[in-house]
């Protein structure tokens, strides 16, 4: 990982990063973690700008992510994608003139492509709540809370890419936090006052998601069992072809293919965590893979080396790079 912090700008820093869940610590406040689905080395860049209760950032990632995001406490995040990509929340895919909503507090999932952009903005409630008042305006945060889509005129969602992209990139040093705060929070409240819900999220949406939900936790509760689709089905008391109609609806992927990279990236984490005692294949059987050869193959499609070579680059007992950045720290 490289980090740099932009000269005269202590509230601005990049961080870049080789791994996936690297760099999902490297975003400050959020508790996150990411899988990589896609095959190829990964390279992510997050480009941040930390003040006094708000964050302004823009992340950059060249591979397909499932993100588990949490954004820290009291707080509102929109998601902003630089441009119109194929991209899922909550197992909703996300249309053109668009942009995501989520309350901090409150776990939620993205499903990302190959060569995703974002600009991100989070302020606290109270800050936002003060700034609307300031300028006469409502915000109705219950409705937000139960808004993960919102939709926004094209001209007003190109204007304020515009203008974050300028306050993210290091034109923002001619400016202080406090106009920071202020040219981020106006861009918030001019999205939020120009966005309409998307219709009701429909019935059918939400029993496929609790499906894919179970299957999830089976998964986190039993790491090593010898899975097969019809044990999935029997567990989630679903025929094949609905599990599959699920996984592809909500995740855009076959069960199958969840179910390898769930496990794949389990493993990485697990050697990248560096404990003294653990081989590749004590790892490897952990997480359920019983024949080392397609393991093995499998891992270096998936993440550009050999798990060897993800265990030898950490030292035994060293803890993963960025991982402080889970510990919630005032901004």
């Amino acid at each position: 990982m490289q980090h740099t912090t932009a000269m005269n700008a202590p509230n601005r820093s990049t961080c870049e990063a080789q791994d996936a869940d690297e760099h999902a610590h490297n975003l400050t406040n959020w508790q996150q973690e990411y899988d990589q689905l896609r095959g190829g080395g990964f390279y992510g860049r997050i480009d941040e700008i930390a003040l006094v209760g708000c964050q302004v950032f823009r992340e950059h990632t060249n591979r397909a992510l499932r993100q588990q995001c949490n954004v820290w406490n009291d707080a509102l995040w929109l998601g902003i994608p630089v441009r119109t990509s194929e991209c899922r929340i909550n197992g909703l895919p996300l249309e053109s003139g668009q942009l995501m909503c989520r309350p901090g507090g409150r776990d939620f999932e993205l499903v990302t492509p190959d060569g995703f952009d974002i600009f991100g903005i989070v302020i606290r409630e109270d800050m936002l709540l003060h700034l609307a008042e300031r300028q006469g305006r409502t915000i109705d945060l219950a409705r937000l809370i139960e808004s993960p889509r919102l939709s926004v005129g094209r001209a007003e969602l190109e204007r304020v890419r515009m203008l974050l992209g300028r306050l993210v990139d290091l034109t923002s040093l001619q400016l202080d936090s406090e106009q920071q705060r202020q040219l981020a929070g106006e861009a918030l409240l001019d999205l939020l006052d120009s966005s309409q819900q998307t219709g009701q999220i429909a019935p059918s949406h939400a029993r496929r998601k609790k499906v894919v939900d179970r299957i999830k936790e089976l998964i986190h509760e039993r790491p090593d069992a010898d899975l097969s689709i019809p044990a999935l089905c029997e567990y989630a008391h679903v025929s094949r072809r609905t599990l599959q109609y699920c996984f592809e609806s909500v995740l855009g992927m076959s069960p199958v293919q969840f179910l390898r990279t769930a496990r794949l990236n389990q493993v990485r984490r697990a050697l990248a965590s560096g404990e003294p005692d653990d081989t590749v294949s004590v790892v490897a059987t952990r997480y359920g893979f019983r024949h080392a050869g397609q393991f093995a193959s499998d891992y270096k499609a998936l993440f550009g080396e050999n798990p060897s070579e993800t265990l030898r680059r950490v030292p035994h007992g060293r803890i993963r790079s960025g991982s402080a950045n889970s510990v919630p720290r005032q901004i």
